[in-house]
């Protein structure tokens, strides 16, 4: 019996705990009389996912927690790779952190406890499912997924496998955003009546970004050594490789991505379904007109604005800068609350003093705050089993509105919604564009 127990260890007490675990399975040294930095046996691993500039601040980011040993990265850009293990490897002063270009080889290992996820949208449903399969909990970048469907799937695998994640929303983890929206669900502003969303235009031609307007042989290039262009591409159609297209700037390409109107999107309708209490539903109809560019390789939308109505008849406008400012507007019949990154105004501006009672409803609060409280968030719910501040669902349905934008806009009708089927209502179109065929051998 006594052999019997000590062949069950926490990485196998880990994968078998279910959901309705309430305390901590991973217990802190210092509770057990050790030392304040957790024991190597208590720390949580970790492997990353996709290497680029929000990839390598998630490096840097979960460096700074004791509790979390980061064991392997994966990137399909070689240099990506070194770079993230040599400062793992400094801040560690061991040289074990395992590197790879495919993400199964990593995901297959049984002793990495959690993943962290930062890679281009058309790639963001496969490695996430295939690890919640693994048992693996994970930090997913926002948006959730590339299409509606690909984000109900990761919904339902983490659901059926009782698997934690945080969706990396993170300002939803910030102190003024929260504020905002406790201010409104609290109705400090009176009813409800209208939200304004305001997010980033499209690619912005200078910033050293120059703009695309055909595609010609000088765009062709040839693939950097360090790239494995075919596993960039992935479920994705396939093209010749340019610089213009992966990286930072897959963003402008639908076949990467939705643009500025899922990649803002996903953090500032993500604030405006928090404040309107919509973490689990969405519109009934969505109308608008984008301007998407006729040719050339970056035909995401530069201008857009479109219309969400609500079964309760609340409306969320969406458009870019031009036409809101940035950030959400949250306009109630006795005030509103302007909400951004840089703070957060309100009329009357006593509401900016006001007090939110123990009794009134008080959203979730990470321990700490902006991006680190995130983190910090997602690695004490692994602990706890609890649910994180952004979870699957919340950040589905958030993209959600964000897909159906871009659905709307370039069918130039609108879409009537049925939030609960989460499909369109009798529109044969708009439905197939809830998904997107991949290119073999890839499938969700």
């Amino acid at each position: 019996m006594e052999q019997s127990r000590r062949a069950i260890t926490r990485r196998t007490f880990m994968k078998n705990v279910t959901a309705t675990v309430v305390m901590p399975y991973v217990v802190p040294a210092s509770v057990l009389g050790g030392e304040q930095r957790p024991a190597p046996s208590n720390r949580l691993t970790m492997g990353l996912i996709g290497l680029g500039s929000m990839g390598m601040r998630h490096v840097k980011g979960y460096l700074q927690e004791d509790d979390c040993r980061i064991v392997a990265v994966c990137d399909v850009d070689a240099g990506r790779r070194r770079a993230a293990a040599a400062e793992i490897h400094k801040a560690y002063g061991k040289s074990d952190c395992a590197q790879y270009n495919d993400f199964r080889d990593l995901i297959h290992r049984d002793d990495i406890d959690t993943l962290c996820i930062s890679v281009p949208d058309h790639w963001h449903s496969i490695p996430a499912i295939m690890g919640i399969r693994a048992g693996k909990d994970i930090y997913g970048e926002k948006p959730l997924a590339l299409t509606i469907s690909e984000g109900r799937a990761i919904v339902e695998a983490v659901h059926r496998y009782r698997r934690v994640w945080q969706t990396g929303s993170w300002q939803r983890s910030t102190t003024h955003f929260r504020f905002a929206c406790e201010l409104v669900r609290n109705q400090r502003i009176g009813k409800l009546q209208r939200v304004e969303v305001g997010i980033g235009g499209g690619y912005n031609p200078g910033g050293g970004q120059p703009t695309v307007t055909q595609i010609d042989p000088q765009l062709i290039m040839s693939v950097p050594e360090d790239l494995d262009y075919e596993m960039w591409l992935g479920p994705a159609p396939w093209a010749p490789y340019t610089e213009k297209r992966c990286h930072w700037n897959f963003r402008w390409i639908l076949d990467h991505s939705g643009g500025q109107v899922t990649d803002w999107g996903a953090h500032h309708i993500d604030i405006a379904h928090w404040g309107m209490g919509c973490d689990d539903t969405g519109p009934v109809e969505v109308v608008g007109k984008g301007a998407f560019p006729k040719d050339g390789l970056w035909n995401t939308a530069t201008d857009y604005n479109f219309k969400c109505t609500y079964a309760n008849g609340l409306t969320m406008c969406v458009a870019s800068n031009n036409h809101y400012p940035q950030g959400v507007r949250f306009i109630g019949d006795r005030g509103w609350v302007h909400v951004t990154r840089s703070g957060l105004e309100a009329s009357p501006k006593r509401l900016l003093k006001e007090k939110i009672g123990p009794e009134e409803i008080n959203l979730p609060r990470p321990a700490g705050d902006h991006r680190q409280g995130h983190r910090r968030d997602f690695l004490d719910c692994v602990k706890t089993r609890a649910q994180t501040i952004s979870p699957a669902e919340a950040g589905h349905r958030s993209a959600t509105v964000a897909h159906l934008g871009n659905i709307a806009m370039i069918l130039g009708r609108k879409i009537r919604w049925n939030p609960k089927r989460q499909e369109s209502v009798n529109d044969s179109a708009a439905n197939r564009m809830l998904g997107r065929a991949m290119r073999s051998p890839w499938s969700v």
